[in-house]
C-alpha cells in the first residue's frame, strides 16, 4: 500500500524542507538532530538525506548574509529508524560515495553550485538507531526534526479484539476491515490505533526540543467508512488471491481465517483528535493528498499491480512465510497483481495520503 511513496515525497518535499529551515532558523543549533523513522533502505533514504543537507547549507548561507555573526557552520546529524532486521548495511555501504558526491560540492535550489567561499561546510554525521517508533529511541530534547514517510499505518501489533474467548478470529475470510467484518473489528483496530499513535506523539514530544517539528506522511481514509475503495478495497483483493490458493488446495482455510494485518488507514478527524488528546504538538498542516495511478508507475516497473504487489510483499513477506510458508508466495503476488490491474481496469483504485506538519509546544 506505499506505491506511489517516491511520487508522494517529491509532492511534499518543499513542505517538509520549510519545516527543516524553520527549525534551524529559529533555533540557530551548532548541532542540529534530524531523526528519519521507518527509513526502509531504499534509495529515498539518501535522497532525503541529500535534499536535507542542502536545505541546512542553503539556509546557513543566508545566516551567514544577514548576520555575519553566525560564523560557525552547524554540524548536521542524520539518525536513521527502522526496524532491527531492515538493511542498514545497504545504507551505508553506499555512504562513502554518497559523502563524496555532498563534499565535491552541492547545488542549491536554482542549480548553482553552493559553495560557500571562504566558509566551512556543515558537516554531516549519518547514523543508525534500530527499533521500533512505538519504544523511545532518543535523549529527552535531543532531536530538532523528525520525518516519517509511509510508516505510521503499519501498527504495534494485531489489533487483539479482533478474537473471541476461544481465540479464534471474528473476521474470517478477511485480513483487515471488510464488508463482512462485524463492528466489533473496525473498533479494535480504531483502538489500537489511537493507543498507537498516541504513543508515538508522547514519546516524540519527549525527545524533541521545544519548537521541533515533526513532517509525517502516512495512508488513511476519507471519511468515517472503514471499507472504501482505497487501502480496505487493495487489502480485499489481497484476501481474494488466498481464496484461490485455498480453491487449489494450496492453503488451509483455516490458516486464512487466523490471520490478519498490523495495519490502519485513519481518517482525518481521528488524527486530529489523537494530536488534540495528547497535547504537546500544534498541527500546523493536515493535508490530504491523492497520487494518480499514472504517476506512480511506469513501463519500466510493470504495471500498477505488479507495484502494489511488490509494495505488499516487501512488508508482509516474513509474516506470511511464518503463517503460511514460504512457497505460497510467488503464486499469491502474482494472482494479486492480476487482480488489482483487473480491478484498475474497471474502476480507479486511489488510496489517500496524510501530510501532518506539528510542532512541539
Amino acid at each position: 500500500m506505499d506505491v506511489g511513496k517516491k511520487r508522494a515525497s517529491d509532492l511534499v518535499k518543499h513542505i517538509t524542507m520549510e519545516a527543516i529551515q524553520d527549525v534551524y532558523l529559529s533555533t540557530a543549533p551548532q548541532a542540529l538532530s534530524i531523526a528519519d523513522l521507518g527509513c526502509s533502505s531504499g534509495p529515498n533514504t539518501l535522497s532525503f538525506i541529500r535534499d536535507l543537507y542542502q536545505t541546512v547549507e542553503d539556509a546557513y548561507r543566508k545566516a551567514m548574509i544577514n548576520g555575519p555573526d553566525c560564523s560557525s557552520p552547524p554540524k548536521l546529524s542524520v539518525y536513521l529508524n527502522d526496524l532491527p532486521s531492515n538493511d542498514f548495511n545497504s545504507i551505508f555501504m553506499a555512504l562513502p560515495d554518497f559523502y563524496q558526491e555532498i563534499f565535491r560540492g552541492s547545488k542549491d535550489r536554482d542549480g548553482n553550485l553552493s559553495h560557500l567561499e571562504g566558509q566551512t561546510r556543515p558537516s554531516l554525521f549519518v547514523a543508525a538507531s534500530p527499533g521500533s517508533f512505538y519504544g523511545r529511541l532518543f535523549h529527552p530534547n535531543f532531536l530538532h526534526f523528525v520525518y516519517s514517510s509511509y510508516s505510521l499505518h503499519w501498527l504495534s501489533k494485531v489489533p487483539p479484539g479482533i478474537c473471541d474467548e476461544q481465540g479464534k478470529s471474528m473476521n474470517k475470510g478477511c485480513i483487515y476491515i471488510c464488508e463482512e467484518s462485524p463492528p466489533t473489528i473496525s473498533l479494535a483496530y480504531q483502538r489500537q490505533f489511537q493507543e498507537d499513535f498516541s504513543t508515538f506523539l508522547s514519546l516524540r514530544s519527549q525527545e524533541l526540543i521545544r519548537g521541533g517539528k515533526m513532517v509525517l506522511v502516512f495512508l488513511g481514509r476519507d471519511g468515517p467508512n472503514h471499507v472504501d475503495r482505497g487501502n480496505s478495497f487493495l487489502w480485499q483483493l489481497l484476501a481474494r488471491s488466498f481464496s484461490d490458493l485455498i480453491s487449489q488446495g494450496t492453503v488451509e482455510e483455516e490458516k486464512l481465517n487466523s490471520y490478519d494485518v498490523h495495519f490502519y488507514a485513519p481518517c482525518k478527524e481521528e488524527i486530529e483528535e489523537e494530536v488534540r488528546k495528547e497535547g504537546s504538538f500544534k498541527l500546523d498542516h493536515l493535508d490530504m493528498l491523492v497520487i494518480k495511478r499514472e504517476e506512480e508507475t511506469s513501463s519500466k516497473s510493470g504495471s500498477y499491480g505488479m507495484a502494489v504487489a511488490r509494495t505488499v510483499r516487501a512488508i508482509q513477506e516474513s509474516m506470511l512465510s511464518h503463517h503460511f510458508g514460504e512457497h505460497i508466495l510467488d503464486c499469491l503476488f502474482d494472482t494479486y497483481a492480476n487482480l488489482v490491474d483487473q480491478e484498475m481496469s474497471k474502476q480507479e483504485i486511489r488510496p489517500l495520503t496524510f501530510l501532518l506538519v506539528l510542532t512541539k509546544l
